[in-house]
């Protein structure tokens, strides 16, 4: 089989929304080259120490995504032109946006699809393995299995590490959960690893839907993860424990309201996408709603916020 492959360039901050939108699209998967990725990776005191001879760091990010002979890309690039060019209005950065198309063979697109994935230490704790590798982890070591159809990138993208960085702080064990928008279903696989006792994923997207099951297939500690399409929390009724939520900070403000009347007594939301000129956007309706940040965790300009409810 042919591959055609869509690759767009643009801003670090982008990265995320720019793999979204081409996997909504069709794509089969998404390979995100951000050197800000390789040196955030090297400066973790988790991570392993990377040779950054191999990477070419001055380069603008880009985002490669790939369509099946199947799919007629020519016909999808004015919408994705479209979609990103209305990204700025959500506060990121777009870079170039040049938009580059080509043409590859399985066999090759095989093999330079697995150049980008490799075991990546996110914590203390968790390390995130691709499915065809054989990583032997420590014997505290929690491993989150990824068949990287999502955008899985050379390190993991700020605000995914932040998130599962800032669920690591909060849960104790035994928890009920909400993951709202859960992508590659990564955030409830790592609650899993933590003790959850239920874990309810949403996505708006099917495509969504779709990986995030497949994932809580490869990994025996989340086979009891439910993944549903919904809006965000809309018609949700029962209370939890956390929420978790890591989406774009315009899409936080509108969830907000009904997360707050979904949280249990001592209960807490994990909130992350949030880029820093979005800040005081977020914290406004976090007052709002009677919410209150107990932590607050930075890497670059994107931010995570563990939010509780004020006392009174």
């Amino acid at each position: 089989m042919k591959w055609t492959e869509v690759k767009v360039k643009t801003a670090s901050e982008a990265v995320e929304a720019i793999s979204n939108l081409l996997m909504e699209l069709g794509a089969s998967g998404v390979a995100i080259e951000d050197p800000l990725d390789i040196v955030n990776f090297q400066k973790d005191a988790y991570g392993e120490v990377l040779d950054l001879s191999a990477f070419d760091l001055t380069q603008e990010p880009t985002v490669a995504a790939y369509f099946s002979e199947k799919v007629f890309v020519p016909e999808l690039l004015p919408s994705l032109r479209e979609k990103i060019l209305q990204l700025p209005s959500y506060g990121l950065a777009i870079g170039s946006h040049e938009i580059l198309l080509s043409e590859v063979k399985e066999a090759n697109w095989e093999e330079a699809w697995k150049k980008y994935y490799h075991p990546v230490r996110i914590s203390r704790y968790l390390t995130i393995v691709p499915d065809w590798e054989d990583y032997q982890g420590t014997a505290d070591e929690k491993i989150i299995t990824l068949d990287p159809g999502m955008a899985f990138g050379t390190g993991t993208h700020p605000t995914t590490r932040l998130t599962l960085q800032a669920i690591e702080m909060v849960m104790q064990g035994g928890e009920t959960v909400y993951d709202v928008g859960t992508g590659s279903g990564v955030l409830s696989i790592a609650c899993k690893h933590f003790g959850a006792s239920e874990v309810t994923a949403f996505d708006l997207d099917s495509v969504a839907v779709n990986k995030a099951q497949e994932n809580m297939a490869l990994n025996p500690v989340a086979q009891d993860v439910v993944v549903k399409a919904n809006d965000l929390l809309k018609g949700v009724t029962a209370p939890v424990d956390l929420i978790v939520a890591n989406i774009l900070a315009d899409i936080i403000i509108r969830m907000l309201p009904d997360a707050v009347g979904l949280l249990k007594e001592h209960g807490h939301l994990v909130l992350s996408g949030i880029i820093l000129d979005k800040e005081e956007s977020v914290l406004e309706e976090l007052a709002a709603c009677n919410l209150v940040v107990v932590e607050k965790l930075q890497q670059g300009d994107w931010l995570a916020l563990i939010v509780a409810a004020k006392e009174e």
